[in-house]
């Protein structure tokens, strides 16, 4: 049977219809921010209305996984039209007291010593390992009271990796260090945990191995044991109807090398890249690159890039823009800013103009 024209016609412009009100992917402006609770509601409204003010679209809030201080806090953020995400310390938990009744929660180095009271690099090191049910359930479950509140865009990790193998170069001299190689006293986790359940995968004891830095089970091990957590979060998240979003190392090549982090292989929506090129001692255009290798390695994904900016390692507002817009430019949909202090009234005049200039 044949359809009369004037039919034909509208089944096409209604499908064309459809097509053209797909609204635009829109590039966001984001902040990443502490909380402190004893700030009255008054100066966060005011704090708020000051990033949305200056082009801000969102709010990435650390509460010290405090479910009741965000849910105080997301109202007043929404209220002044700013999208909010819940920023949790994942697996570096700094000061938990429910974790810090549980010694044996925590990595230990190669050389054997804990995170519970030995340290790497500064004192807030505090890593529960990734493999040990008991601490990883623990973080699961601060994963879900936040999932819980009612208003937020997502659950942000950070920290969701290993302690650092090789820092940043340009903190090497801080802590005067060279790293060259792989050293014991920053490779993680070899808790008896790790080392039973590394042993009934590969049959064999990674303490006892002739060079860990080119053993390639025990690196994927170690990559799948955070991507186990990862996807666990995503499901919690997504169960609650949030999504699940994450800061990370710049690009999964750096990341998996500095952190045993592999970033494109986790299920999660939304990935904040810290490409803090200050930190690297790379040029400014090293955003675009970063930015740039991060979006190909999730080619074959939905995950999205969000390019993490640091502000006190820029040198101008000039250079502000030239970020957001490199970040722009190689794929990103959307940068985020370090931190909420850092950013000046001339930042944010920056950010405004440079939001107002893509539309």
């Amino acid at each position: 049977m044949k359809l009369p024209k004037l039919l034909l016609f509208l089944v096409a412009l209604s499908l064309f219809s459809c097509v053209t009100k797909e609204e635009p992917t829109t590039f966001k402006f984001g902040v990443w921010t502490t909380a402190d609770p004893k700030k009255s509601d008054a100066d966060y409204t005011k704090e708020f209305k000051k990033y949305k003010d200056g082009g801000i679209d969102e709010v990435l809030i650390n509460t010290s996984t405090d479910p009741k201080l965000l849910k105080r806090l997301v109202p007043l953020a929404t209220n002044e039209g700013l999208k909010v995400h819940a920023w949790i310390m994942a697996m570096n938990r700094p000061g938990d007291s429910i974790a810090l009744q549980h010694p044996d929660w925590y990595q230990v180095s190669k050389d054997g010593k804990s995170c519970f009271d030995n340290r790497p690099y500064v004192d807030y090191y505090q890593w529960l390992c990734p493999t040990r049910q008991a601490s990883r359930n623990h973080v699961l479950a601060l994963v879900e009271e936040l999932a819980k509140v009612d208003g937020i865009e997502s659950v942000h990790l950070d920290y969701i990796r290993f302690p650092d193998i090789f820092l940043p170069i340009s903190l090497l001299p801080k802590y005067n260090l060279v790293q060259d190689i792989e050293l014991p006293q920053f490779d993680f986790c070899y808790c008896d945990e790790c080392i039973k359940a590394f042993e009934r995968i590969h049959h064999k004891n990674p303490k006892e191995s002739h060079n860990t830095s080119i053993d390639m089970e025990w690196k994927n091990f170690r990559l799948n044991a955070i991507k186990a957590v990862v996807d666990d979060a995503y499901k919690i998240a997504h169960k609650h109807n949030k999504e699940l979003t994450a800061a990370v190392f710049p690009y999964p090549e750096m990341a998996d090398h500095m952190v045993r982090q592999r970033w494109d292989k986790w299920n999660i929506d939304q990935v904040y890249p810290m490409i803090y090129h200050s930190f690297y001692n790379e040029e400014i255009d090293w955003v675009g690159y970063a930015t740039k290798q991060g979006v190909a390695d999730l080619e074959d994904k939905k995950t999205k890039i969000n390019t993490g900016i640091y502000i006190p390692g820029l040198k101008s507002d000039k250079e502000l823009k030239e970020a957001i817009l490199l970040a722009k430019e190689n794929g990103a949909v959307g940068v985020s800013f370090f931190d909420g202090n850092a950013l000046t009234a001339s930042n944010l005049k920056t950010i405004k103009e440079t939001k107002d200039g893509l539309k």
